[in-house]
């Protein structure tokens, strides 16, 4: 994981303990106030709601707990590199950032070592010539820039 990405879980942690929960807390306590639990459609709701902070607050704590920060290389394709690739066909350049799998955003282009992309690339060095297997078929592309 990056640092970043490990700075984004830490602070949706927070949200989520320090905002979030009181808040559905406040909520339950409201709802119960209203009467008979077994027809009231927003204590369900609230109870429903608290059940995906705390599960959302345990899948964070773990991946915290048992993730790895990594710094991008300059010298290889690695985990936090940030690199520019030029397809060979078309000669056209992108620039993706290469992260672990959980935060993978193929619109913000990051990318991970698990895409077919990522998975060419890794280990390799600015000047490789590399082939990529995509589900719609292969291309070469050519790793210009590791930053």
């Amino acid at each position: 994981m990056t640092p970043e990405g490990y700075l984004a879980l830490e602070e949706e942690l927070n949200d989520l303990k320090e905002n979030q929960r009181p808040q559905v807390i406040l909520a339950i306590k409201e709802a119960r106030a209203q009467g008979d639990l077994s027809e009231n459609a927003e204590y369900d709701t609230a109870k429903n709601e608290q059940g995906r902070i705390e599960a959302r607050i345990k899948e964070i704590e773990y991946e915290l707990e048992h993730s790895e920060i990594q710094e991008g290389s300059k010298d290889v394709v690695s985990i936090g590199s940030k690199v520019t690739i030029k397809y060979i066909d078309d000669k056209e350049e992108e620039e993706y950032k290469m992260v672990g799998s959980l935060e993978a955003d193929p619109f913000e282009n990051k990318i991970s070592n698990e895409s077919p992309i990522g998975h060419a690339i890794f280990g390799h060095r600015v000047g490789d010539v590399l082939e990529v297997e995509s589900p719609n078929g292969s291309y070469k592309i050519e790793i210009v820039k590791i930053s």
